[in-house]
């Protein structure tokens, strides 16, 4: 439903149950997640014409979501517990990290060969690609492209097994997966 023509009332309806469970993951109070939600909406209406790419509405919500929790923490803290409070999505993001690396090496496994020996070599065994570059006797960038090439092969599979929201900064802010769809991890 994610189209250009979508009305704020749609976009309520479609996104407004997903936004409160969110909502509720961060926040033990339920007058502060109703407060919230209503800021969000408020916001929605306000900038939705500044989303430029309709198909990322649901990750600008969430990220809309995000800066709120943020905003009620950095409001309601004093000034010794701000940081802690600006520091929860950091955490957050750190659990998202911990439970899907858990898909990475059957997921490495599954690429091709030659993909999988890149991606294990760089990204888990730690080598440079410079580094790696000379050892095979090819360019820096020609060794680039190839780790591009298999980390987007590997994106895919996540992709396949999880449907991911990503924050302003392109890292992965929350994911469900996808049932039974997910054979590698």
């Amino acid at each position: 439903m994610q189209g250009l023509n979508m009305t704020l009332e749609q976009i309520w309806q479609e996104y407004r149950a997903a936004l409160k469970a969110f909502l509720h993951s961060k926040l033990s109070n339920p007058a502060d997640v109703d407060d919230l939600l209503q800021d969000i909406l408020i916001k929605t209406f306000e900038k939705r014409g500044e989303l430029k790419d309709q198909t990322a509405l649901k990750s600008w919500l969430f990220q809309v979501a995000n800066n709120a929790i943020i905003d009620h923490y950095r409001k309601n803290a004093t000034r010794s517990d701000t940081s802690a409070a600006e520091d929860w999505h950091k955490q957050d993001a750190a659990s998202i990290e911990q439970d899907l690396a858990v898909c990475i090496r059957p997921f490495i496994a599954s690429l091709p060969d030659d993909s999988a020996e890149l991606l294990t070599r760089i990204d888990l065994e730690g080598i440079s690609q410079k580094d790696l570059a000379a050892e095979m006797g090819i360019s820096y960038s020609t060794l680039k492209s190839r780790v591009q090439k298999s980390r987007s092969q590997m994106r895919k599979l996540y992709e396949d097994c999880c449907k991911m929201t990503l924050d302003t900064k392109g890292r992965v802010a929350d994911y469900q997966e996808k049932s039974d769809s997910c054979k590698n991890c």
